[in-house]
């Protein structure tokens, strides 16, 4: 495990920053997640960031001083380094630094089990580097493990800037692919018109674990930030007749990097896509307001802010102040309080889900040929059959499905709704 000091510096200049305590003890979660120790911790208060080491060199001299006495193998910054900045500062430092990007891609690297995971993790990584291939340093020739070193590997980050481009491009092709892969699928739910859902939240809000309560998707969970990065979507049975996906997706976090955010774009189409999104926030977290605002952010950058949206509330089993619940509720919009974890009150976020889906839903009569059994059952499958007469020339049946998917039937002139 590596020894680790955490830099977080906090700039004058910043607007709507979090408290830097806030920022040093996510940073210091990066770092548990990333298996790292986070040994020691050093603040540093300035206007502006230096061209050259991003801090005063006072402070980098410090910093080396702190290295030294307290056996530090990894220094991680709390802000993006320029390539220029992390050289210097490792020059004088003597020590890997690592900056706060470089530790959420070495996270990915290691949750990303799908080809096409690992791919958008490459790409991040890539173009992340690509700007930072100046001169000769150790962020160019690093070798062994630990964190920061996963991903493209050595023999990678030293080609030559023509070669990466061309590795990039291979990438963003491969994932163009899968993306049209992907759109197809969709299209076909969208044919059968099967309402979709995403979830979205803060990571380790708890998205896989309701996931897996609603679905028993069996996704793998447990308690460290940005656990999945392999989109995974499932279907859930509702207790009114019909069904609807779930899918789940990469958790945010707020001043997450905007190229993080174009290299998962694959991932978060999902999102796009989506009827209704779920938002999973940890009723828990002293800082949910702050958590919601940063998922609001990156739902603008997809401009999916606008879409129907339900908000879960999630490990209510662990407030102690239950009162606590209701002054959330009067703060997000369309609440339920839930437990995934202890799958409690599930079925009022079900019910929620129900609600908003009761519009598009309609009760009608459908007559057809006995030569149209395919129709009679995919109504079995997406929608609720009520009553169902089975004649000597034809099949009436009393249905409650989606609009939509009476539209798409109806298409078909052997089909007729019965007054």
């Amino acid at each position: 495990m590596e020894r680790c000091l955490l830099v977080t510096v906090e700039l004058k200049h910043e607007e709507h920053s979090w408290p830097r305590h806030d920022v040093q003890q996510e940073l210091e979660e990066l770092v548990k997640t990333a298996n790292g120790q986070a040994v020691d911790r050093i603040f540093c208060v300035r206007e502006r960031p230096t061209p050259d080491l991003f801090i005063g060199k006072g402070k980098t001299e410090e910093i080396a001083l702190l290295c030294q006495e307290e056996d530090i193998d990894t220094v991680v910054f709390s802000h993006d380094l320029s390539g220029t900045q992390q050289r210097n500062l490792e020059e004088i430092i003597g020590k890997k630094t690592l900056d706060r990007t470089q530790l959420i891609l070495d996270i990915f690297a290691r949750h990303a089990h799908s080809p096409e995971g690992k791919m958008q993790v490459e790409l991040a990584q890539l173009e992340y580097l690509l700007p930072r291939l100046v001169g000769k340093g150790i962020i160019l020739s690093r070798l062994g493990g630990g964190i920061g070193t996963r991903g493209p590997g050595e023999q990678k980050l030293e080609v030559d800037r023509r070669r990466i481009h061309k590795r990039i491009s291979k990438l963003k092709q491969d994932l163009k692919h899968l993306t049209n892969h992907r759109r197809v699928l969709r299209k076909k739910r969208k044919e059968e018109s099967v309402p979709s859902l995403a979830l979205v939240g803060y990571t380790n809000a708890g998205k896989s674990t309701l996931l897996n309560a609603l679905t028993g998707a069996g996704q793998h969970i447990e308690d460290s930030l940005f656990t999945t990065l392999d989109p995974l979507t499932r279907r859930l049975e509702l207790p009114s007749g019909g069904r609807v996906v779930i899918s789940d997706t990469v958790g945010f976090l707020h001043n997450l990097p905007h190229h993080l955010i174009e290299a998962f774009h694959a991932t978060l189409e999902e999102i796009f896509e989506a009827d209704i999104l779920i938002h999973v926030l940890d009723a828990n977290h002293p800082r949910i307001q702050e958590q919601s605002k940063a998922v609001f952010i990156v739902l603008e950058q997809l401009h999916c802010a606008n879409k129907p949206l339900i908000t879960a509330l999630n490990k209510i089993d662990l407030l102690e102040d239950k009162a606590w619940l209701n002054w959330l509720k009067e703060r997000f919009l369309n609440p339920v309080c839930i437990s995934a974890k202890n799958k409690q009150n599930l079925g009022e976020l079900i019910k929620m889900i129900e609600s908003f889906l009761r519009p598009q839903m309609v009760t009608v009569v459908l007559s057809m040929p006995l030569s149209k059994m395919s129709i009679v059952d995919l109504l079995y499958r997406e929608a609720k059959i009520k009553k169902i007469d089975y004649n000597e020339k034809d099949i009436k049946l009393e249905v409650n499905l989606t609009k939509s998917l009476l539209s798409n039937i109806l298409k078909n002139k052997d089909v007729k709704e019965v007054s």
